[in-house]
């Protein structure tokens, strides 16, 4: 990161194009405090531009045609990979992730828009033949979709670059004007996301990237100029949303308290390394870190011996330090907050086996076991380095304990069985399974979303491509087939 930059408040983007508002914002670390960044803030007026330009330019969006949106996607792909060390920098000074994961998201946002780009050109509709049926003879259906409108997408802070990406790129592989609000912990990666997508032919209004804070956000959401909104984050935010604008097409990647289940014949180093590591990665904070873990009696002592092993070889402190694997959360307070479930847990009879301290905004790599049920480590979604063993007798018993979540995200199956692999795809409540892997493995093309309380929609390229799109036919009357 340029540090000289960061004293020099970034503009937003308003329609394709910077701006200042009457007001800034800083931007500080998680990890010692320091200012990293200042940004503008938009007024009143400036956000009433951004989006009666997305409601302007939406004909001429959808009208794009397919080659210009795919160049557009393809060079900020290409500009992400040019900038990489400097946007994981950023990633890291304003999130607090180590920059080991901060490199890894830029990777990712650079085949998100790559991605898009492939999509993009294979967008084309399709054709049915009607004659089936006599009544129909000489009439043929095209079908191609088209796009709702433009689209506001409500971003998280814990990954600023990639979630962005995610709401950013299918908006744009479709034809649809897009205004962004990134969350007000971690603007500025968005900020140059704004940057870089200003490079590219996109006309006016294609784009905003507003940085307003959250009580100003109802406002965008009410708009009947912006009739989708995607939005990423915490339940109670999503579904206050949906509730708020039940006549627009919503769609919402909320959180869950992802499960590992590791069985009998499970690769028990294996399933210790993976659970350690990404347990803690992003500090917990991933909708799917793991955070239950449910293991056979079997091969319990076993693996909670190496996994605490493991957890205790895990790198913590400065995450701009290339080996630190795990950093501090996004802010005290939400350290605090962890460090309250943690000993409420262990107040109620809780083990405590490893961490459950906490410096500032870092929390230690932290194990419980023998957690009561209605516990909030076990209940809710702790977004922290904390993660609970339960110890179960059969696969059923482990099955039952994943279901028993008002969540339903992601799960991971250790097991060697293709029969057990597939009786766990009929079973498990989630909208992914992930067999002899974490909970936590996301191939950003595949569709990715929950079941329950963890989310409506999918996203993935192409899924959210459709999701932001709807049907439409056209028939052609009178034709020798």
């Amino acid at each position: 990161m340029d540090e000289n930059r960061s004293s020099e408040p970034r503009p937003f983007w308003l329609a394709g194009r910077p701006a200042t508002g009457d007001a800034e914002e800083a931007v500080t670390s998680p990890h010692d405090g320091r200012v990293v960044g200042v940004h503008s803030v938009p007024t009143d007026e400036q956000v009433e531009q951004a989006v009666a330009a997305a409601d302007a330019v939406r004909a001429r969006a959808a009208a794009l045609p397919l080659h210009v949106r795919a160049e557009a996607l393809a060079h900020v792909s290409r500009r992400l990979g040019e900038r990489a060390e400097e946007i994981a920098r950023l990633i890291t000074a304003e999130n607090g992730k180590p920059v080991f994961w901060a490199r890894g998201e830029v990777a990712r946002a650079v085949s998100t828009f790559r991605f898009a780009a492939e999509e993009t050109r294979r967008f084309g509709g399709e054709v049915q033949r009607l004659d089936t049926e006599p009544a129909a003879e000489g009439r043929l259906a095209y079908i191609s979709r088209v796009p709702y409108g433009p689209v506001l997408g409500i971003t998280p802070f814990n990954f600023p670059l990639n979630l962005v990406a995610h709401k950013v790129a299918p908006a744009i592989a479709v034809g649809a004007p897009i205004v962004v609000k990134p969350a007000p912990a971690t603007p500025l990666t968005a900020l140059v996301l704004g940057e870089i997508l200003a490079e590219t032919a996109l006309p006016e209004g294609m784009f905003s990237v507003l940085p307003v804070p959250n009580d100003r956000a109802g406002a965008l959401v009410d708009d009947p100029r912006l009739p989708v909104v995607s939005f990423t984050g915490s339940g109670p935010v999503g579904f206050s949303i949906m509730d708020r604008v039940p006549r627009k097409h919503v769609t919402l990647e909320l959180g869950g308290n992802a499960a590992a289940v590791v069985l009998a014949d499970a690769d028990i180093d294996r399933a210790a390394a993976r659970i350690a590591l990404f347990s803690n990665y992003q500090a917990g904070q991933s909708c799917i870190a793991v955070q239950r873990v449910i293991v056979e009696d079997a091969v319990a002592d076993e693996f909670t011996g190496k996994l605490l092993d493991a957890v205790g070889a895990l790198v913590t402190g400065d995450p701009g330090d290339d080996k630190t694997q795990v950093g501090p959360l996004v802010s005290q307070a939400a350290a605090e907050r962890v460090e309250g479930w943690i000993n409420e847990a262990v107040a109620a009879g809780a083990r405590l086996l490893t961490g459950g301290t906490r410096d500032g905004a870092a929390i230690a790599p932290t194990v419980l076991t023998g957690v009561p049920a209605d516990a909030k480590v076990c209940r809710e979604e702790v977004f922290g380095p904390v993660m609970v063993v339960q110890r179960v007798a059969s696969v059923d018993e482990a099955f039952a304990a994943v279901n028993d979540s008002r969540y339903g995200l992601q799960a991971g199956v250790f097991t060697r069985s293709l029969d057990i692999a597939f009786r766990a795809n009929r079973e498990l409540e989630v909208g992914g399974l992930i067999i002899g892997d974490v909970p936590s493995y996301r191939a950003d093309q595949m569709p990715y979303g929950g079941v329950k309380e963890s989310g409506v929609g999918r996203e993935g390229l192409r899924s959210a491509m459709e999701d932001l799109t709807h049907e439409k036919v056209m028939v052609l009357t009178g034709l020798t087939l």
